[in-house]
């Protein structure tokens, strides 16, 4: 791979010209970056086509070419693509539905909008896997159609699909109205009763660990009832059944619908599996008597999740602040708090609190200068990124918690570059700092060359405009091809130079 022309090829300043020339030496790597160049003209595009195949696929999904320039039968790939983007000639999708390629038919069935002649032939094709697919994606006519089909492995897609009518996927959970199937991926291969090894070790083996079938295909029975119960399509009444079913993974699946009646939510609180309570936590159906309920549930990753739950209550959010490693992330609660309840958190005794308040970026300026004040290292790094804040208050951050707050400080897009200058220089250093100063808007020369001794920080800085360009041209030759590849990108990079780089 040539890195500098990979970086070349990517660099928004390159001219049009030297685009062109690019294009006429390009491969696959440098034709990838090329292509999603935003100035690349539609006779660039063609030619870039010409020069190599493979990137029709990637210029068709950047809306570079149409079906004007594409051949089917030489580019089946950027032809399918554009049926993908409903672009595409009807009379291809006639020709991929019978194409000999299983890929091809499989790929043209997920497409939208195809012609009712073209559906027909894909929901009879030979092989499940086209019609698994068409019925992933289908109309709600077609797909409530297919839930009828023979097998398993068809209906599983049905029961995934959004379309599919309510009470099709209700008849697909309880088998009731519907044909049994006959058929499944496991008895198609393997004489039943069928056990796949996990650990099985044929290397032409595609089986999922574990999928099994004794005659009523009961594993793709299975992921087809989960498929069901993640359907948001799915009728209430069709699910709550599924509360004390003994297969955890479908009471999981349950837990996180936000339909669910209250006594489901009672019963799936007190599941023996974290998990499932887990999702059950952060699902907005939940009631506030059992928020407060699973605000004490010490299983793994509850009391976050509850955290992340958009109605819990400021009183069970500030507790759990507390009590659970929550991260530096807006809560939806804390996004959603209203101007009385944000005076209340800023003023809240608890630090935590006020912390998760820190993290919005909308707060009054009263409110915002008072947290930059706290004591709190934790609550000021939350703080510190947050737009609006002058030098001197950055400043003051830094002489009063030094690194905990220092990188923070330097994201902040407000940052004068006298600050950037000076937070490169501060003892001890933070290595993250070096990286926020290096894709800063307003960091300096100095600042930028400071950074490049920082091995995270340094392909950061080889891209950066205010770099010198002496030094962007020094960095063509580094022993880090990143840094390579950002320094040819770079639109500081001298035209002259450009120029001799490209053949």
């Amino acid at each position: 791979m040539n890195h500098v022309l990979c970086g070349l090829a990517a660099n928004i300043a390159l001219p049009s010209e030297l685009v062109g020339r690019l294009i006429t030496v390009a491969d696959a790597d440098i034709a990838a970056e090329l292509a999603g160049r935003a100035d690349l003209s539609h006779a660039q595009a063609v030619a870039l086509v010409s020069r190599v195949e493979e990137s029709a696929v990637q210029l068709v999904y950047e809306g570079r070419l149409t079906a004007a320039d594409i051949d089917p039968v030489a580019q089946p790939h950027a032809a399918l693509a554009l049926l993908d983007e409903r672009a595409g000639s009807p009379e291809w999708a006639r020709l991929f539905a019978v194409d000999p390629v299983l890929e091809r038919r499989e790929k043209l069935a997920a497409c939208i909008g195809l012609p009712s002649a073209v559906v027909e032939t894909l929901a009879a094709d030979s092989d499940v896997r086209v019609v698994a697919e068409l019925a992933l994606w289908t109309t709600p006519e077609v797909a409530a159609r297919l839930a009828g089909h023979p097998h398993a492995e068809v209906r599983r897609a049905v029961a995934a699909n959004e379309a599919t009518p309510p009470a099709v996927l209700a008849a697909l959970i309880t088998g009731e109205g519907l044909p049994p199937a006959r058929r499944c991926l496991v008895c198609d291969r393997e004489e039943t009763p069928f056990v796949h090894d996990p650990h099985c070790p044929r290397l032409d083996c595609d089986l999922l660990p574990g999928s099994s079938c004794d005659g009523s295909h009961e594993s793709t029975v299975h992921h087809m009832q989960q498929a069901a119960l993640r359907n948001p399509a799915t009728p209430t009444e069709a699910v709550v059944g599924f509360a004390d079913h003994p297969s955890m993974l479908l009471r999981w699946a349950l837990a996180a619908r936000p339909d669910l009646p209250a006594g489901v939510s009672r019963r799936l609180a007190v599941d023996p599996t974290p998990g499932v309570r887990a999702d059950l936590a952060g699902n907005p159906a939940i009631d506030d008597a059992l928020i407060r309920a699973l605000a004490d549930d010490r299983g793994h990753d509850v009391q976050r999740s509850l955290a992340h739950n958009p109605n819990v209550p400021l009183d069970v959010l500030t507790r759990l602040a507390g009590a659970t490693k929550i991260g530096a992330t807006l809560l939806p609660r804390i996004a959603t708090a209203s101007p009385a309840e944000v005076e209340e958190l800023a003023q809240s005794p608890n630090a935590a609190a006020r912390m998760l308040l820190a993290q919005r970026r909308d707060l009054p300026s009263e409110i915002r200068d008072t947290l930059a004040t706290d004591p709190d290292a934790k609550v000021v790094r939350s703080i510190a990124a947050h737009p609006g804040l002058s030098e001197a208050q950055l400043r003051a951050m830094v002489d009063r918690h030094g690194v905990r707050v220092i990188a923070k400080v330097a994201a902040n897009p407000d940052a004068t570059p006298a600050l950037l200058e000076d937070l490169t220089r501060h003892e001890p250093s933070v290595q993250r700092m070096f990286r926020e100063v290096a894709r800063h808007r307003n960091a300096t020369a100095s600042a930028l060359l400071a950074c490049l001794a920082d091995k995270q920080a340094r392909p950061l800085a080889a891209g950066h405009p205010a770099l010198p360009p002496p030094v962007i041209v020094e960095l063509l030759t580094d022993a880090n091809w990143k840094v390579v590849e950002a320094a040819a990108a770079n639109p500081s990079l001298p035209l002259a130079v450009m120029s001799d780089l490209v053949p």
